[in-house]
């Protein structure tokens, strides 16, 4: 079982990965692949370079209860370096286990959309229109801040999929969704309200702070407000954890310290201690599966 806190299970078809924006900077996955190195599939001479590993391709299959699934948790399976061929095979493994859910993330969604776009156009057999995103399988890409949700969200709403979810972590700014979110559905009685819900758009959204060797603070009222921005529209909102600081109210004055200008002043107190309490509660919803 995984440690994750909005995943039951992680499964790694693929390992290895190269950074491409300020969230990759404290990379967890790359710690942990160097602490494997020459184990357990990662190569001794890299042990974070791209590595395809086809023998766990049934894995899924293997698992007798249902449970969420994070796909490539120490990976992106959309890395220019994974196979066309090869992602085909993952898809067709996630849509055979049929009461599995899968949590595919990525940080290169303008591949994603692209790729299943052609995916269900290629896989269907009555034509286009007759078949449609696996239920079992949602999509979702890492923003960190307004630059990489302003570039990323956009392919994410591209993107054929039964559900859309956005990871905001490790959070580093402010982040407006408003463009992307439903809009607020008007306060009458009657009113069709899946008018408001019509054409792409997120729904899902995980928030977290950094947490480990180096980590950054996260401003709390950066994740107050994407909730804020999910609780007025309806949008199942996760708050993962505050990462390694947390508020000088929350847990005392030891810690190095850090202020935000106009904001809170956090302190260097730990993932456990800082906890995964906002505003005095945890906040550990998700999306309604579709039938």
């Amino acid at each position: 079982m995984s440690k994750i806190e909005w995943t039951d299970e992680t499964w790694n078809p693929v390992t290895g990965c190269t950074k491409v924006s300020p969230g990759c900077k404290h990379c967890y996955a790359e710690r942990m692949a160097t602490r494997l190195r020459g184990r357990h599939g990662y190569p001794e001479d890299d042990p974070f370079r791209v590595t395809l590993h086809p023998d766990r391709l049934d894995q899924p299959l293997r698992w007798r209860q249902p449970r969420r699934v994070f796909v490539c948790s120490m990976s992106d399976l959309f890395h220019p370096d994974v196979p066309d061929e090869y992602i085909r095979s993952v898809f067709v493994s996630m849509e055979t286990s049929h009461k599995h859910t899968f949590q595919v993330l990525t940080k290169r969604p303008e591949r994603m959309a692209g790729f299943l776009q052609d995916w269900w156009s290629m896989t269907s057999p009555y034509g286009e229109d007759s078949y449609g995103p696996a239920p079992n399988v949602w999509l979702g890409t890492s923003v960190e801040d307004q630059e990489r949700a302003d570039e990323r969200i956009p392919h994410l709403l591209k993107t054929p999929a039964a559900v859309r979810f956005l990871s905001c972590e490790p959070l580093l700014g402010p982040v407006a969704l408003s463009n992307w979110l439903p809009p607020r559905p008007p306060a009458y009685p009657g009113y069709p309200q899946e008018a408001d819900l019509a054409g792409p758009h997120l729904n899902w959204v995980i928030v977290g702070g950094e947490s480990g060797p180096g980590a950054r603070p996260m401003n709390p009222d950066w994740a107050r407000s994407i909730r804020d921005q999910c609780q007025a529209v309806g949008v199942p909102f996760f708050f993962k954890q505050h990462g390694a600081w947390a508020s000088v109210s929350g847990v005392g004055c030891r810690g190095e310290h850090h202020y935000f200008k106009n904001g809170p002043t956090v302190r260097r107190v730990g993932k456990k201690a800082a906890g995964r309490e906002l505003d005095g509660r945890t906040w550990d919803e998700y999306p309604e599966a579709p039938s």
